[in-house]
């Protein structure tokens, strides 16, 4: 299609043909292919001032410029003008609207109403002169991958033309070495030689493309005919070429089923005839050859999380106490991935756990969040220091993420500075088995140059399998499965790890479900019982997150926040000292900001000690914000079912009416893997602008709080919230009687910008952290 293609919806509405010579069966099959439906990558020679017009209304959009031919004067210049008043009315895009728009195109190819109304009220444009010019932008760039591909293709077909006619010209004209007359060959020459030996690697290398191409997509490996014995004059060319594309493929009518099975049936799925390799990755950047090695890296891994998640099989042994824990039969699974084990680390530790749970999310939508880094990163806050993606390898077909595979970078935390962050690299793919089962998996690099050879840690085929459930539900059965080495891990916390309690599914499906919750609430239509309006609600709750975002920070150091670590000699170890000049950033005051962390085991169970320091009416026991008074909650904020999960406003009980007291923001969760509380002073005037949904992000907080882990994992099952200071009832339970707190400060030590941190500093701030661990021991009486 040239660049001055008219945007007619109904012509858009399908892709348009490649017309590669001599191949119209091709050209068909490309036809009914959709891949090339949601292009959303820039073409190599994409001309942003090349003319589109767009016919629709009374609108024409042009990106360059109109030029008029030859001069007139007097009655014919009327006459011209008069014609020119006829004519429609055309519109030249500024330099500055073209940049704009390419601009949002890179990101957004696919604009929605609401995205074309703020670019035409941004960009002095109507809306429909936004929509025309995406409209003819995405056919532009259709055409010009569809022209890429056809002269790939047409080189191919004239490469290969021109060798078979040489070995056909040699054999059917032998020459005589002696007398140079005919003779009947007995013997090929070397260069004859050498062109069925090149004629024979382009088979090779095309069959090998073909058959990648059905396993990455997870559709049939047919038989690739040989021609190489027929006695067609042009069976050589039909060979490596074929009339659709991918060798003579249109005779067969009977392809093999696709799909795999779970032993329940649904991941049965309908025959379905092979693509063309263009669909193997994006458009127009298709998978080379040497990046063909991670799809079938992410083939296997596939595999092998399918046969891992299946319920009831040899490869998990259930414990037979009160807590159901499943333990990863290591024999049973070298035996049945002999490959994946042996690649396993001699000397590392590995860990392995699976789990399901229902969440309210559709299929598609969670999906979406999985294959999007900082989407991925938001659903799991406390979990993901940072996540990037480093290269997209394919989008998947069909304007679906059916067949997507992604490079990607993440880091992962425990909320302990006893826990080093967990640097992986690792490929995600994602795959469609059948309508309303997804999957997605992820695995590490192996051996070679991206490897992650520098990490300490290395993730074998984990993710999730999501089936869609009646009322908007999902049942999620999810995976972890990682080696890592142990002794970066301090001791305290080296068993837990290795049981899955930091890293495992557990806490993966905990936190998916706690978001997940949230996120029904924001969206639900029923009004707030404080009386705030849903655009404070949000304000609010996005004030809070990023207080915890903060708050993780300062014990988790990642490549994201910047921190320097301070070693002070009489400090231990085991407290965590680190700071950071804040000047320059939003949102926190203007200063030296001083982060102290450290991890002590209590020998209270994880309710216990979560209801403890969650109380507002014991505050007064060990927080010295409080100054000894007890605390009252004016404004809760509900984020999930149960009453722990909630975002709150305290206020120190005033001595009178006239005093003006701190008010304190605080987040507060507990669930099966772990229990969180946060706060930090607000300023009055500040708060009072966010309830009435103004901008959070200027608001100052530095946070401080508390993270508990339970010990051990006959814990999980723990719902013993006693508070009468005893914990002989947890002993006799069963239970463990344990957890592992976490106790993180974060405090401006000084305002001034050329201020310089001291000794004394420091040594106060560690003398809080002692401070508040030993109230909290006395409160519960466990000294």
């Amino acid at each position: 299609m040239p660049n001055g293609a008219i945007a007619d919806p109904s012509f858009l509405a399908f892709p348009i043909p490649c017309s590669l010579p001599n191949s119209s069966e091709f050209s068909n099959s490309i036809g009914k292919m959709d891949g090339y439906r949601e292009a959303c990558l820039l073409g190599d020679s994409f001309d942003p001032n090349g003319v589109v017009r767009m016919r629709e209304d009374e609108y024409d959009s042009r990106s360059g410029s109109d030029n008029i031919d030859g001069a007139v004067s007097g009655d014919d210049q009327d006459a011209n003008n008069e014609q020119r008043r006829k004519r429609k009315k055309y519109h030249r895009h500024t330099p500055h609207q073209i940049q704009e728009l390419e601009i949002f195109f890179k990101e957004c190819p696919h604009p929605d109403d609401k995205q074309r109304s703020e670019l035409s009220r941004r960009l002095g444009l109507e809306s429909k002169q936004v929509k025309f010019w995406f409209q003819n932008r995405r056919t532009q760039m259709k055409t010009q991958i569809e022209r890429h591909e056809n002269a790939i293709l047409k080189h191919e077909n004239d490469k290969l033309r021109a060798e078979n006619s040489v070995m056909k010209d040699a054999i059917s004209n032998p020459t005589c070495n002696t007398c140079g007359g005919p003779s009947i060959p007995v013997h090929l020459s070397f260069e004859e030689h050498q062109l069925r030996i090149d004629n024979a690697r382009l088979r090779d290398e095309l069959h090998r493309l073909y058959t990648v191409t059905n396993k990455f997509l997870g559709w049939p490996v047919l038989p690739f005919v040989n021609h190489s014995s027929s006695v067609s004059s042009d069976s050589c060319l039909e060979l490596s070429v074929g009339r659709n594309g991918m060798g003579n493929l249109s005779n067969i009518s009977d392809p093999m089923p696709m799909g795999l099975n779970l032993g329940n049936g649904l991941f049965n799925g309908d025959p379905v005839m092979p693509i063309s390799k263009s669909q193997m990755g994006m458009p127009g950047n298709d998978i080379p050859i040497d990046r063909t090695i991670y799809v079938d890296l992410a083939l296997a891994a596939m595999d092998e999380l399918v046969k891992v998640a299946q319920i009831d099989t040899p490869l998990w042994i259930r414990s037979r106490d009160s807590s159901g824990k499943e333990t990863l039969n290591f024999d049973e699974y070298s035996r049945t991935f002999p490959s994946s084990a042996a690649m396993k680390h001699t000397n590392w530790t590995t860990e392995a756990t699976r789990d399901t749970t229902m969440v309210i999310i559709n299929s598609m939508a969670l999906i979406e969040t999985l294959m999007d880094a900082n989407r991925w990163a938001e659903m799991f806050p406390c979990l993901i220091a940072r996540a990037t993606t480093i290269d997209v390898i394919s989008n998947g077909m069909g304007g679906t993420r059916n067949g997507s595979l992604q490079l990607m970078h993440a880091e992962l935390r425990v909320l302990s500075p006893l826990v080093p962050v967990r640097t992986l690299k690792f490929l995600r793919f994602c795959k469609q088995h059948a309508d309303g089962l997804w999957a997605v998996v992820d695995v590490s690099l192996g051996e070679g140059a991206d490897a992650d050879m520098f990490f300490s840690c290395r993730r074998l085929p984990s993710g999730c399998i999501v089936q869609d459930m009646p009322n908007g539900f999902s049942k999620v059965t999810w995976v972890e499965h990682t080696e890592y080495d142990e002794t970066v891990v301090h001791q305290l916390y080296r068993q837990i790890i290795s049981w899955g309690i930091g890293f495992g599914s557990q806490r993966w499906l905990a936190t998916l479900q706690r978001q997940c919750d949230c996120l029904a609430i924001l969206m639900s239509s029923t009004e707030d019982p404080a009386g705030i309006s849903p655009h404070g609600r949000r304000s609010m709750l996005k004030l809070s997150q990023r207080m915890v975002d903060n708050f993780c920070s300062g014990i988790c150091t990642s490549t994201l926040h910047k921190w320097d670590k301070l070693v002070v000699g009489n400090i231990s170890e085991d407290v965590k000292m680190m700071a950071r000049n804040s000047i320059n950033d939003p949102g926190e005051p203007p200063g030296i900001v001083l982060s102290a962390s450290t991890s002590v085991w209590m020998p209270v169970t994880q309710q216990r000690l979560f209801a403890f320091l969650q109380d507002e009416c014991l505050r007064s026991e060990w927080d010295i914000l409080s100054n000894g008074r007890p605390m009252i909650e004016m404004l809760c904020i509900s984020k999930g079912q149960g009453l722990d999960n909630r975002v709150s406003l305290l206020r120190a009980n005033p001595m009178n009416a006239n005093e003006n007291t701190m008010l304190i923001l605080q987040e507060s969760w507990t669930d099966i893997s772990g229990s969180l509380v946060v706060y930090a002073p607000v300023d009055t005037a500040s708060v009072n602008l966010v309830m009435r949904g103004e901008d959070s992000a200027y608001v100052s907080l530095l946070p401080s709080g508390f993270a508990i882990l339970p010990d051990g994992p006959s814990n999980y099952a723990c719902t013993n919230n006693d508070k009468d200071g005893s914990i002989m009832s947890d002993i006799n339970s069963g239970y463990a009687s344990g957890c592992l707190l976490t106790v993180a400060f974060q405090i401006l030590v000084n305002n001034l910008p050329t201020a310089k941190l001291t000794v004394e500093s420091v040594e106060t701030v560690n003398n809080l952290i002692s401070c508040t661990i030993q109230k909290i021991k006395v409160a519960l009486r466990v000294l």
